[in-house]
């Protein structure tokens, strides 16, 4: 009998070390990693309520199950480096800290994640090699490490990273060559402006150019070729002395009808540019806040006095206020295009922050209405959605801030450059937008049968510098009124959103 009872014991103990281990980790250290983690890197973070012992309760937080899966705060004012702790969330699923102040190296608790399948780390200042333990994270479906200072060389380690489909290393100050990467699922890949040298994989090449773009020693398809990679044999040939001679005075003859044409020309240009065909550049500044609103430009125009004294920007979330109204209205503004729902224009702020403003128009609901449903806007946060940042309500004025996206929409991408010089987008390129814009759509619609976009086309389909898109004026069709807005709308509508 003492065999089966050494074996029942043995079994005992084990089963008890498992749930001894697993017990370590609940809502409650979920909550103690969380403080840890606001303590330390501040922001929006400050606003969440403290004395409610439920962190899922918290903004940026989803749990399931009684863990928190979710740990969203993009925007959010965070800074500093990212404390010891978060490690502690072994049932993360997604991690979303782009566009903040953060910097320093990547905890290394984070190996602990091994549930993680999201990590948005772009737009911070996080510094030093990409760590290795980010290779053991076997569930990682979308890397986004991007608009950072990391360095060091790429390593072969993210081929052990099997289910990824987005990596994004760009601008960053990564060195040495790329290495061979075996990622079957990959369908978004970017290395543009880094320091890197040597060729591309033969495996890599099939990428547009701009995912390698800004890599000054980076050669090989699709940039230019490496050096003797067109000869057959290894021998390479050198150029005669008239050769080199004729090419010398070729180039020196081509400067010359190159200087001729571009004085030509700017002589036509300071004869003609007040003539009857001149076009102003559409560039205004906005409105100042001097007690009214002075017309400055046809795209711009006027509005009542004491519109903009009234009442001030409404900023999302608590969201740290980075500027205000006043510097709003005193950035020079240049016009993105007019709308359906307004007039967008890109606002420049004194501080060097660029950001886009929409002009609404024919907004029919009431003060309370248009507050509730901006509120309920602001409060969608997808990585495939243009991130809203705040808005400005008046009588006569209605003004949405968002993120300003230099890359422009998906429609001007596609026809807004015809010409020889155009790239075109290849498969990969053109099925990562539909499926991000996918995302997007669906997220929206998770939202129960009164949200939807409403107004969905190409030219609201903005794109990142890693091709991403990020779907833009989201649920506008709700401030029209329902008898003018179908007349008003030349996008894709869903079906139900005809019956609201």
């Amino acid at each position: 009998m003492k065999p089966p009872k050494l074996a029942f014991a043995t079994v005992l103990v084990v089963f008890c070390v498992g749930i001894g281990l697993t017990a370590g980790y609940d809502l409650a250290s979920d909550r103690e990693a969380l403080l840890k983690f606001r303590t330390a890197v501040g922001g929006r973070s400050w606003f969440w309520n403290t004395t409610e012992t439920n962190p899922c309760l918290w903004s940026g937080v989803k749990c399931e199950l009684e863990r928190v899966i979710e740990l969203r705060t993009p925007g959010w004012g965070l800074n500093g480096p990212l404390p010891l702790g978060l490690g502690n969330l072994t049932q993360l699923q997604a991690l979303s800290l782009r566009k903040n102040a953060l910097d320093g190296p990547i905890p290394t608790d984070l190996v602990n994640l091994v549930s993680l399948q999201n990590l948005y780390l772009q737009g911070n200042s996080f510094s030093g090699p990409i760590p290795d333990f980010i290779f053991s994270l076997q569930s990682l479906e979308r890397l986004h490490l991007s608009q950072n200072n990391f360095s060091g060389e790429i390593s072969p380690g993210f081929s052990k990273l099997k289910k990824l489909v987005a990596l994004h290393l760009e601008e960053n100050q990564l060195n040495g060559s790329i290495p061979v990467l075996d990622l079957p699922a990959l369908g978004q890949f970017n290395v543009s402006h880094n320091r890197l040298n040597g060729s591309i994989p033969g495996k890599l090449s099939g990428w547009p150019v701009d995912a390698f773009a800004g890599n000054l020693q980076l050669c090989g398809k699709p940039l230019t070729a490496c050096n003797g990679s067109e000869s057959g044999g290894g021998s390479k040939h050198k150029l005669s002395g008239g050769a080199i001679a004729g090419i010398v005075i070729g180039c020196i003859i081509g400067f010359f009808i190159i200087v001729a044409i571009l004085y030509f020309l700017c002589g036509r240009k300071s004869k003609g540019e007040r003539g009857a065909n001149y076009v102003a550049p559409r560039v205004a500044e906005i409105p100042r806040r001097s007690g009214d609103i002075e017309s400055v430009s046809t795209e711009f125009t006027s509005a009542p006095k004491g519109s903009v004294n009234s009442k001030n920007l409404v900023f999302f979330g608590n969201a740290v206020k980075v500027f205000d109204l006043e510097d709003l209205l005193k950035a020079s503004a240049e016009v993105l295009g007019k709308g359906t729902f307004g007039t967008a224009y890109k606002a420049a702020l004194e501080m060097g922050v660029a950001m886009a403003v929409k002009r609404l128009k024919e907004v029919t609901v009431s003060e309370k209405e248009f507050k509730e449903k901006m509120e309920e806007i602001g409060n969608m946060d997808h990585v495939n959605l243009v991130p809203l940042r705040a808005y400005y309500y008046s009588r006569d004025e209605k003004l949405l801030v968002s993120d300003y996206m230099p890359m422009g929409s998906l429609s001007a991408l596609l026809h807004g450059n015809r010409g020889s010089g155009r790239t075109p987008l290849n498969w990969e390129t053109r099925s990562g937008i539909a499926v991000g814009a996918a995302r997007a759509i669906t997220y929206l619609h998770s939202h129960g049968p009164t949200i939807s976009h409403g107004n969905i086309k190409s030219s609201n389909i903005l794109l990142t510098s890693s091709y991403e898109a990020c779907i833009s004026d989201f649920c506008l069709a709700h401030f029209a009124s329902p008898s003018s807005t179908p007349n008003r709308i030349s996008g894709y509508r869903a079906p139900r959103s005809h019956r609201f």
